[in-house]
């Protein structure tokens, strides 16, 4: 093309001479051959000039520069970015996230649930009940997480804790899918929907909410007034293993933890000596003193080591000669004399004499032996999981011979072991939810229930697990529990609107004996049992009256007024 521009020019600069006028050559300008001159036939044109070339040219030319600069810019320079975009731009797939379902307490109350985001996220935020009492039990989650690209890296609600960890396979949804045809301007063409989401279902718990904020308060209030670390109560069906209330303190808030953005406020928990975080209920470790004596007279009824009737005398203490020193003999004391006392008066005042010897033997009186305590023990689910939460429930411990020897430096055992953990001390460490499976074991007369906190409304047994007892044997048991409650150690328990049978313990802690967990156990109605309960107060002052008997017997009272129905 160039070659025909330059050939041109030539030619025109090698003429020499001027043009000749066309009426130069024609001298006789008739229009011969009639020619319509109106329609500029038979004109002569006057040809291009070799500057209208040369511009046309050079106009040629810079197009097709910039042609080359753009195809050098899009190809080699910044190709691959524009075929991602371009292939971005034409077909992309989006998420959809599906929303997690409701859950709602056994009454009907809304305790979790979804709303729409204020901005553009994705999915709904989680919205929970605004009354304290319910965080530990209904956990947090964590929403899906997406990068500075907005691709996620997180597609779903991730639970952390609490029903909301427990029930998540009926909670959680099906996340689905879109496909979003767009123009190169980004402008959206088309859209699809590939997979649609499949919404989470509603849970109803078994929980009764308003038993729950009840019990929950009453247990916050006692710690602060008189200085407990912490506490937990449960309440649950001795038949279904259906849980009517599960609180803790203290707690943290399920929705600051599950927005994560009040970053002060999440470091306080972190920083709180008592951890907010531990779910006292199923993870927390206690030594759960004379708790556990109904047990031991339930083992030592079916060895028949001793009859229900046989009377034990209290002075205040026995006396065990030392064969290395016998000028200092081991005592080991009762809280107080109870004098004379058979099986059920000995459940009743708590008397630790009475379980000293049937615990470790005395005086011609045979006792139990630690195998067989370790072995009654387990049968009612203490050191096993009770199968609620598998990856956090804690297991708890029997001291045993073999536990002394790999925490003290292979020392034996010794009969005073022995005394100390029929009593409920020395190493025993047992949670809040193994009590209240082993005294609705007790109670049922013999069936260890699952505990559950998902609402069936049934009433039958859910567990295989049988464990084998005379029916007098529970009976005596549960008499002295119920005698407990008339006139013995868990006398604040006798109120008119229903028959209560219970069970104190409180367990010495700390090197000089300054602090106290006070339990309390028992269930309900006394004759046709329905529901157990348990309440740990943590680690208070020894020198305080008020414990777990207390938190029960204000929500016993409490529930007579307002929840009369579970009396029935």
């Amino acid at each position: 093309m160039f070659g025909i521009f330059k050939r041109i020019l030539n030619k025109r600069k090698k003429r020499n001479y001027e043009d000749i006028a066309p009426d130069e050559i024609f001298l006789d300008s008739k229009n011969l051959p009639n020619f319509n001159t109106y329609q500029f036939e038979g004109r002569l044109e006057k040809p291009l000039s070799a500057r209208v070339f040369s511009i046309f040219g050079l106009v040629c030319v810079f197009i097709i520069l910039i042609f080359l600069i753009k195809i050098i810019s899009l190809q080699v320079v910044n190709g691959s970015l524009y075929r991602d975009r371009s292939k971005n731009n034409k077909l992309k797939q989006t998420l959809l996230i599906a929303p997690r379902g409701s859950i709602y307490s056994r009454e009907g109350k809304r305790l979790v649930w979804n709303q729409k985001s204020k901005n553009s996220k994705n999915y709904p935020s989680r919205k929970y009940i605004n009354i304290p009492g319910f965080s530990n039990l209904l956990g947090f989650i964590k929403y899906p997480a997406k990068d500075k690209s907005g691709f996620y890296y997180e597609e779903d609600f991730l639970p952390k804790a609490g029903a909301e960890l427990y029930l998540n396979e009926i909670l959680a949804g099906k996340n689905g899918s879109k496909l979003i045809e767009t123009s190169a301007r980004e402008k959206i063409v088309s859209q699809s929907v590939v997979q649609l989401p499949r919404d989470g279902k509603d849970a109803t718990l078994s929980i009764d909410s308003r038993i729950q904020e009840k019990l929950y308060k009453t247990i916050k209030n006692l710690a602060h007034s008189v200085g407990f670390r912490g506490g937990a109560g449960i309440i649950m069906d001795v038949n279904s293993g259906e849980i009517l209330a599960m609180a803790n303190f203290p707690e943290y808030s399920s929705e600051v933890m599950t927005e994560g953005k009040n970053v002060k406020k999440i470091k306080s928990y972190y920083k709180n000596a008592d951890n907010p975080f531990l779910n006292r209920a199923i993870s927390g470790l206690y030594t759960p003193g004379s708790i556990i004596k109904p047990f031991l007279a339930f083992a030592a009824l079916q060895e028949k080591i001793i009859t229900p009737e046989k009377k034990i005398l209290s002075t205040g203490s026995i006396t065990v000669p030392n064969p290395y020193f016998p000028n200092k003999p081991s005592v080991f004391k009762d809280w107080k004399a109870h004098g004379w006392v058979d099986m059920v008066r000995a459940i009743a005042v708590s008397s630790d004499v009475y379980f000293y010897e049937i615990g470790g033997g005395f005086d011609g009186q045979q006792g139990l032996g630690i195998k067989r305590i370790k072995k009654y023990l387990e049968k009612f689910g203490f050191a096993e999981k009770t199968g609620f939460d598998l990856s956090k429930e804690a297991i708890g411990v029997i001291p045993d011979p073999k536990w002394k020897r790999k925490n003290f430096n292979g020392e034996i055992w010794r009969l005073g072991d022995t005394y100390n953990t029929a009593i409920g001390q020395y190493g025993m460490q047992v949670t809040p939810i193994q009590m209240v499976t082993a005294i609705a074991a007790l109670a049922n007369e013999g069936n260890l229930v699952i505990p559950s906190i998902l609402f069936t409304a049934t009433s039958t047994k859910i567990s295989g697990v049988k464990i084998k007892g005379l029916p007098k044997n529970f009976q005596i048991v549960k008499k002295g529990m119920r005698m407990s409650v008339l006139e013995g150690t868990a006398r604040g328990l006798n109120i008119k609107a229903v028959e209560i049978a219970g069970k104190t313990g409180t367990a010495e802690l700390g090197s000089k004996k300054q602090f106290v967990n006070s339990w309390v156990i028992g269930f309900f109605p006394y004759k046709n049992p329905k529901y157990a309960f348990t309440v740990v107060m943590e680690k208070g002052p020894e020198t305080n009256l008020l414990g777990g008997v207390y938190v029960m017997r204000q929500l016993f009272d409490w529930m007579a007024i307002n929840t009369p129905e579970y009396f029935k």
